[in-house]
């Protein structure tokens, strides 16, 4: 089959965006320095695609109307982990608790976007692009906050684990995703014959394209950057128990892209299927089930990071929560606002942030939905802003004014 360099770059195992050549790749990965204090801070970002019920994930037990308003689904009474006499965590979601209470994880509940779509596809879009009810933004917000960091571009500066580029991380600014470490470097079953050898780089050297032909030189960098990764030869740090699945799988490799110091400062990673409409479950069922599998490999991947999780920032968010009410088939449906974690060694966790505005019927929104209180981008705002140190937020977030006055206090000053 022929294919062409265009539709070659944005299939298959790898997929870059890019305007600009980048220098060689750095030294210290040839090296080989061991991990430990890389003096880099780095955000990632973690999306929960569905729209996961933040309810039942970090469940207001204090509250009367949330237990008459879920017969079936809600978690009993005294089966939650207790987080401060209000909020509970999802007995599921036991491998967090040690991090809040070690004061490095901090929930945030009632946030997300203030449009109100109740499309998948639309809340998506707008937490993406950081830009919610405007469709015509056309880069994400983590790539725009690549501009407004210091210091040198690196090949692996801004990855993305997974088969294509986010709409978060497309844009100008130079940004890598990949399935994973194995096929981008070299030598994974899915990878092409040669690569990253002569056969695939002559397709490229005579290319008076200069966008493609810059494209594929930062395809090459990050692929020789990740070859020195060594990606046959990882061990999790002794405490790291990567549960299976896809995610855990994901954030290993970042662990160990991280570990490697090879420049990553903004990571993005995903985990679907919270669309839960029919039989959702309580202590066990379908949320259950996924919500051990996130917390786990969350978990996992901070005792994987030792050292390095005193300069990263981890932040979750899913494009809409669900309906106070459960529904007729034991499920939810979409609705408004949600829970968001705020993980790292410079958090100020051990505690749930945000104003609660109550599940009594007269307080919902449109009378069936959680009330948002706190816009996702003052969360984000924060942590670009005392994590990245991003000065102009307004060009991050266009549209979106807030002072540092206005923020949570996620973070130290």
């Amino acid at each position: 089959m022929h294919m062409t360099r265009r539709v070659f770059l944005k299939s298959g195992a790898l997929a870059v965006a890019s305007t600009a050549a980048l220098p060689a790749f750095l030294k210290r990965a040839a090296l080989g320095i061991e991990a430990g204090g890389s003096g880099t801070r780095r955000l990632i970002v973690i999306f929960q695609r569905g729209a996961a019920d933040g309810l039942n994930i970090v469940i207001p037990h204090g509250e009367p109307s949330y237990y008459t308003m879920r017969p079936t689904i809600r978690v009993p009474r005294g089966s939650e982990l207790d987080l401060d006499g209000f909020f509970g965590l999802h007995p599921a979601m036991s491998a967090l608790e040690p991090l809040f209470r070690q004061r490095h994880l901090a929930v945030v509940h009632a946030a997300g976007s203030p449009d109100k779509t109740r499309s998948h596809f639309d809340a998506q879009d707008y937490m993406e692009s950081g830009t919610p009810g405007v469709k015509s933004t056309g880069d994400g917000w983590l790539n725009r906050s690549l501009q407004g960091l210091a210091g040198q571009t690196v090949a692996l500066r801004a990855v993305a684990l997974r088969p294509t580029l986010p709409r978060i991380l497309s844009g100008e600014e130079p940004a890598v995703a990949f399935n994973d470490i194995q096929s981008f470097a070299g030598g994974g079953r899915n990878s092409p014959a040669g690569w990253p050898g002569n056969v695939f780089q002559q397709m490229y050297a005579d290319s008076g394209d200069r966008l493609l032909h810059a494209s594929a030189q930062e395809a090459f960098e990050a692929a020789r950057m990740l070859k020195l990764v060594n990606p046959h030869d990882y061990t999790p740090a002794p405490g790291a128990d990567y549960p299976r699945g896809r995610f855990a799988n994901d954030l290993r490799q970042l662990a160990q892209l991280i570990k490697s110091q090879v420049g990553v400062e903004i990571a993005f990673a995903e985990i679907g299927g919270w669309d839960h409409h029919v039989n959702e479950g309580s202590t066990e069922g379908q949320l259950a089930n996924l919500s051990q599998e996130f917390s786990q490999s969350l978990a996992a991947f901070w005792t994987d990071l030792g050292d390095l999780g005193e300069e990263t920032v981890i932040v979750t968010m899913s494009e809409f929560g669900r309906t106070a009410r459960e529904n007729g088939n034991r499920g939810t449906d979409h609705g408004h606002a949600n829970v968001m974690f705020v993980l790292g060694g410079r958090v100020r966790g051990g505690k749930v942030y945000g104003r609660w505005p109550g599940l009594a019927p007269e307080q919902l929104n449109e009378g069936r939905d959680l009330v948002l209180t706190t816009d996702f981008r003052q969360v984000l705002a924060e942590a670009l802003h005392r994590q990245l140190g991003i000065g102009d937020l307004a060009s991050v977030f266009p549209g979106f004014h807030t002072a540092s006055s206005q923020f949570l206090g996620l973070l130290p000053g």
